[in-house]
């Protein structure tokens, strides 16, 4: 998951897969602070650029910063003269204290390895009275990764599921916990509230390798307990072309 040139490989299909999933939660993280043309805005880990793309939309003076040069790469490729690209690590973010009046982090920060320095990071460089916004999965994560495990757990409900997801994902899935860190890395007062989306699995589409690869539970799994997974998911889809995983987000706002 750390790993840039892994997430390079991957843009062209987190664009076409995971962006539109992500993208209303990004548009709701946005609504939740007031935007101008005079608004600095940074975006950390913006992938595709959901929320950078729907910053810029708005009229925001944007940042969109991420990792993988990849990613930030179709984040611009819209040619937006307010949206500006740049590879950087979330943890090191090579930007001045106090210069954003708004500072995102949309699935991104719960992600690094020294998320608690993501999070500093976010503070540090946000200007005192500007706010910092987190969106997150509750702890048991989203999309194909949610509906590996609840199958996994159904089928196989006396073997251990390691969940898989980063240590970041489990600690800010949950809304004291997110608090708490958003408190401890600088920022103050947040406001903690719940989105559900459907994520849509397109069964025509099903490569379990490709929408369960990313799970180290999934490459434990012996390939009859695969094929008893894949079964399992086309029977809830029940004949659908498409099979909707509710997904639940964190949106945290703060101010510094």
């Amino acid at each position: 998951m750390n790993d840039p040139d892994r997430w390079n490989e991957m843009a062209k299909q987190y664009e076409e897969t995971a962006h539109p999933f992500t993208a209303p939660f990004a548009e709701a993280a946005l609504a939740r602070v007031p935007i101008t043309s005079q608004t600095r805005l940074l975006d950390v880990a913006t992938g595709t650029g959901a929320l950078a793309l729907a910053a810029a939309w708005a009229g925001a003076q944007v940042l969109a910063t991420d990792f993988s040069p990849g990613m930030v790469a179709r984040a611009t490729a819209h040619g937006l003269p307010n949206l500006e690209g740049r590879t950087m690590d979330g943890q090191a973010l090579d930007l001045p204290d106090a210069s954003f009046d708004a500072v995102f982090s949309v699935f991104g920060v719960m992600l690094f390895p020294d998320w608690r320095k993501g999070l500093a990071e976010m503070a540090r460089v946000t200007k005192p009275g500007g706010h910092g916004v987190v969106a997150t999965w509750q702890s048991q994560g989203a999309a194909t990764h949610l509906l590996l495990g609840n199958v996994v757990r159904d089928l196989f409900p006396t073997r251990e599921w390691r969940t898989g997801l980063p240590e970041g994902v489990t600690v800010l899935g949950d809304p004291a916990r997110l608090a708490t860190e958003m408190v401890a890395a600088g920022f103050a007062a947040p406001a903690i509230e719940t989105m559900t989306s459907d994520y849509l699995l397109r069964m025509t589409d099903l490569d379990p390798e490709t929408q369960f690869g990313l799970s180290e539970d999934w490459g434990a799994l012996e390939p009859a307990d695969k094929q008893a997974v894949i079964d399992e998911v086309y029977r809830r889809a029940d004949g659908r072309d498409v099979l909707p995983v509710p997904s639940t987000a964190l949106i945290a706002v703060a101010v510094r």
